[in-house]
């Protein structure tokens, strides 16, 4: 029965080599908007058959500048998605800011949180698969370790939300709840405290303007990677080579 799930997941997946985020791509550039997108990638450089936790950054200008997939699945989605690479641990010029981001429990690993900080990160974008679970704690955590605004992004999930064709749907939601996910998308400013407070089982956007200058404010008394580190005593070293089993010359 996993194997059938698996299979058809698999199916559903991205792969960007193929053009698959072309029309996102279209959209952010004729909007100039930029992007950072939670995707099912199916990595050909990684023979086309395992599948990534991945999140993709797509500039104003509609290009796909960085692909990160997460670092270590989490519990049992080790039975479907494989580990990824520091390859996306990257940084993002946006207006005023620099952004970065992370997927679901990796905002929890405090060295991949730290190498952003070190690319001068100062707007982080969280993103999680749904539940204020998930949000109400971290996201206010991170803004005030960092000194930088977080952005939460947490979905809804209900039993409707199933597509009809997914294999063994009656098993799947045998005993689930009306409501798997109830939301808790939020925005913590750099001191830690709610710009915007976890949104619950609500649909829609939601829009804030960011003053930049809360994080220069925010950054006189502590700044995690500057003024307020000791490299000479701790440092952390990444690697950003993208991983694969076979290189041909």
């Amino acid at each position: 029965m996993q194997k059938e799930i698996h299979a058809h997941y698999v199916r559903n997946s991205i792969t960007i080599e193929k053009g698959e985020l072309d029309a996102i791509c279209t959209l952010a550039k004729e909007h100039q908007i930029a992007i950072y997108l939670g995707i099912m990638e199916r990595a050909q450089n990684r023979g086309g058959h395992s599948i990534y936790a991945s999140l993709v950054y797509i500039d104003q200008e509609g290009n796909i500048k960085s692909v990160h997939r997460k670092l270590q699945p989490t519990y049992e989605e080790r039975l479907t998605w494989a580990p990824g690479d520091g390859n996306g641990l990257q940084v993002h010029p946006l207006k005023e800011f620099t952004v970065g981001g992370l997927n679901c429990w990796e905002n929890w690993m405090p060295l991949p949180r730290t190498a952003l900080y070190g690319l001068g990160e100062n707007l982080h974008i969280a993103v999680w698969p749904g539940n204020d679970f998930n949000t109400k704690d971290i996201t206010r955590f991170i803004a005030r370790e960092s000194r930088s605004y977080v952005i939460s992004v947490s979905s809804l999930m209900k039993r409707l939300d199933f597509p009809a064709d997914t294999p063994h749907l009656d098993k799947i939601l045998e005993q689930a709840p009306e409501t798997l996910a109830n939301g808790g998308s939020c925005i913590a400013s750099p001191d830690g405290e709610w710009l915007v407070e976890p949104v619950l089982h609500k649909e829609g956007l939601i829009i804030e303007t960011l003053d930049f200058n809360r994080v220069l404010e925010e950054r006189q008394n502590f700044d995690p990677v500057g003024h307020y580190s000791r490299p000479d005593v701790t440092k952390l070293q990444v690697n950003r080579e993208r991983q694969s089993t076979v290189s041909f010359d």
